[in-house]
């Protein structure tokens, strides 16, 4: 998949078997819009959606900062795969989940074979754009320049994107409509 070949909306067909049609797993970078995705497709399939890092915080009783500042990432990982994988017997349901749930112990491969998982792709430019207006609800980037959160973001993904890329789907979310997700629910 080559990232300039930029296309609105595609099927990794090469990854075989579909998971579980009726949970849909939007994954990407920090500010590519799975929140909003989410809660817009939820609303035109009248499905349930959750923020992977809201119900982590609700289960923690603490902000996603604080468990890192007070238990460090392992711990953080380890809750976040534990409440990823309570999604397996819900039914309906749409998860955003974090930039780096699709990273870790393997999460994707899980969300593949519990889900259908896309692939939210958005330039780094626009993920700049975007972060800079919520620097202040972000604690990742909020004392961080224009500049770099730039570098920081690119080194992100960097590191992130063979992961994102064994998703079953890619939409480049700034170019998609709600159809387009609706469209990959009924494949």
């Amino acid at each position: 998949m080559e990232r300039n070949n930029r296309q609105k909306d595609f099927s990794n067909s090469h990854l075989g078997v579909r998971g579980d049609c009726s949970k849909l797993y939007l994954i990407g970078m920090m500010g590519s819009g799975k929140s909003y995705w989410a809660k817009q497709l939820a609303t035109a399939t009248k499905r349930k959606w959750m923020d992977l890092d809201t119900v982590i915080e609700q289960t923690a009783g603490k902000t996603i900062s604080n468990i890192f500042a007070t238990e460090g990432e392992a711990a953080f990982r380890l809750l976040e795969q534990k409440v990823l994988q309570q999604t397996a017997s819900d039914k309906d349901l749409i998860v955003a989940t974090g930039g780096g749930a699709p990273c870790f112990f393997d999460n994707i491969a899980w969300m593949n074979a519990h889900g259908v998982t896309v692939f939210i792709d958005e330039p780094i430019e626009v993920l700049v754009h975007r972060l800079q207006k919520e620097k202040a609800h972000r604690p990742l980037v909020s004392n961080t320049s224009d500049n770099e959160l730039y570098v920081s973001l690119t080194e992100r993904l960097a590191s992130r994107i063979h992961f994102y890329q064994k998703a079953q789907h890619t939409v480049i979310g700034s170019q998609a409509t709600i159809e387009d997700f609706v469209k990959l629910l009924n494949l």
